[in-house]
């Protein structure tokens, strides 16, 4: 098992000086979900500026992209935390399925005013979201960008066996008395080796800010049952299976060592949707996000300059 190394007390190296300056912070609500979301704008308007709204992952919060978003300057960038995780509060109508999450970007972007022009991107649960949601509402975005996107069923091939022992440690976490099952669940051991899992840099101080990014945020989830729904939302949908409904240009960024979303299975989604790009950024996994994002947010650039608006 890897070292357990002292998280730095400042990350914020890995960020610009600027960042801050374009952040805004705001709430909305949902019938009867309050949702936090943050604004990240550009340092200067262009004809290429373009409003991107950000799915994060599973147990993730719109921290995740926040490299992404420090490489994009003259984008808008809107990354609301879903509900039943981060600052945001949980359905308080629907389970937490992957068609409730695509009615609330449905939702979401009715009340911030986002017409079709806006882009959408999600990144690995995210990405499933997004993907089903544009399935559902064609016309509703311009283009789709899809960051290490779970391309194949999760609960089939050679990751089933860990998937269905992933799903029985959410199922007992939630019926095991309250402190215990949260005690299991932000365990602080098992979300270390889930990161060490999943970190692939030899960068040590990157592989810091990865471990203390995962501590800091991947226990902050509403409740057990919430997140449960949520789990077996990721486990049970996957992009392929609504491909030839997504006509819209569509970019997928992959990671060439990525464990989850393996490589192979990027290529025959591409293969599957009518107007895709595929990109591959070598040596990272499933965390393009935090390793990689100055490729990611080239290719992102490129893709949106051969699709304007």
């Amino acid at each position: 098992m890897e070292q357990v190394d002292t998280p730095p007390s400042h990350p914020a190296p890995l960020f610009s000086p600027g960042l801050d300056g374009r952040t805004r912070a705001a709430e909305v609500e949902l019938n009867g979900t309050r949702v936090a979301y943050w604004t990240y704008e550009p340092l200067h308007v262009t004809p290429a500026t373009r409003t991107i709204l950000v799915i994060h992952g599973f147990r993730g919060d719109h921290h995740g992209l926040l490299r992404v978003a420090d490489q994009l300057p003259e984008m808008r960038l809107i990354m609301p935390d879903l509900p039943g995780f981060g600052e945001s509060g949980t359905f308080t109508d629907a389970e937490h399925s992957v068609q409730r999450y695509g009615r609330f970007i449905s939702d979401f972007m009715a009340a911030l005013g986002l017409g079709p022009e806006t882009v959408l991107l999600g990144h690995s649960f995210g990405s499933i979201i997004a993907s089903h949601f544009v399935a559902a509402s064609p016309g509703a975005v311009g283009e789709l960008i899809l960051i290490n996107p779970i391309a194949s069923p999760a609960l089939e091939g050679p990751k089933g066996l860990m998937t269905k022992l992933a799903v029985l440690y959410y199922e007992a976490s939630a019926r095991l008395p309250r402190s215990l099952g949260l005690s299991l669940l932000r365990s602080q051991l098992i979300v270390r080796v889930m990161s060490v899992a999943m970190a692939k840099t030899k960068d040590k101080a990157l592989r810091r800010f990865v471990h203390a990014q995962h501590s800091a945020y991947f226990s902050a989830f509403a409740d057990r049952n919430s997140l449960l729904e949520a789990f077996k939302a990721s486990v049970g949908s996957n992009v392929a299976e609504v491909a030839d409904r997504l006509t819209l240009p569509v970019l997928l960024v992959a990671g060439e060592k990525d464990e989850i979303a393996v490589l192979p299975d990027q290529h025959k989604l591409a293969a599957l949707l009518p107007d895709a790009t595929l990109k591959v950024i070598p040596g990272v996994g499933h965390l393009i996000h935090y390793e990689t994002p100055e490729p990611a947010a080239g290719f992102i650039r490129n893709f949106l300059k051969d699709h304007p608006a």
